[in-house]
């Protein structure tokens, strides 16, 4: 019956933890990190630098491997997929959106945003590319190098990049951190604007004030540990 529906949430983690070995000591850097994320949602992630946060979105996202507990991305627990597996399923639901851009020097602004697609068995992908770029101002860019734009160029091309194949959760670590005040507010809008048409549900690693307000919540941490 539909009343006995409930939504899952998108993204979920159980007593989510990590611990690395410094020489002769163990040191937590996250310690039982229990969350939900639902769809649609735009929630900021902040914290003192050193309190977890990078590391929180490379175990969501399952770049990295966590000492115990679960990531449920789209109901699926990432963590009994092997690397391929995740890579793929990272391929078809995230987005990613990085301080450094991380753009491919040898391409092109319309072939960084081409590369995801390639992957997918998306059609006319050019066009996709194409209007991405036109809807981030960069229409009279497309053949220009990383090495041949400004910051927040490289920044709209990298939101371009990772909204192409429509991503259920974009996950973005610090993506005004390199960019002026001024340029930063730009991106910020962007984002949101792209957020509102594509639905997409948003998971923001910031030290930016005005980022994280504009998010309908702000997961705080401290120390490796979710706080109130």
């Amino acid at each position: 019956m539909l009343d006995d529906f409930v939504e899952q949430p998108i993204l979920r983690t159980d007593s989510l933890t990590k611990r690395v070995n410094t020489g002769n000591e163990q040191l937590t850097i996250l310690q039982d990190i229990n969350l939900e994320v639902n769809a649609g949602e735009a929630v900021a992630i902040v914290g003192a630098s050193g309190s977890g946060k990078s590391t929180l979105l490379g175990l969501l996202a399952g770049l990295d491997l966590p000492t115990i507990g679960k990531v449920h991305l789209d109901n699926i627990d990432i963590f009994t997929l092997d690397e391929d597996s995740r890579a793929a399923l990272r391929g078809r639901i995230l987005g990613f959106v990085f301080q450094s851009f991380q753009l491919l020097p040898a391409l092109t602004a319309i072939e960084n945003v081409m590369l995801p697609l390639e992957l997918t068995a998306a059609s006319d992908i050019e066009a996709v590319a194409r209007r991405l770029l036109d809807r981030v101002g960069l229409e009279k860019r497309l053949h220009h190098y990383p090495k041949q734009l400004s910051g927040g160029e490289q920044q709209r091309v990298a939101i371009a990049r990772a909204f192409a194949t429509d991503p259920k959760l974009l996950l973005a670590d610090e993506p005004t951190g390199n960019l002026d005040s001024a340029t930063g507010i730009q991106i910020i809008e962007l984002m949101f604007e792209l957020n509102r048409e594509h639905g997409t549900t948003l998971v923001l690693v910031t030290h930016d004030e005005a980022l994280s307000r504009r998010c309908s919540r702000q997961i705080r941490l401290a120390d490796g540990k979710l706080v109130q």
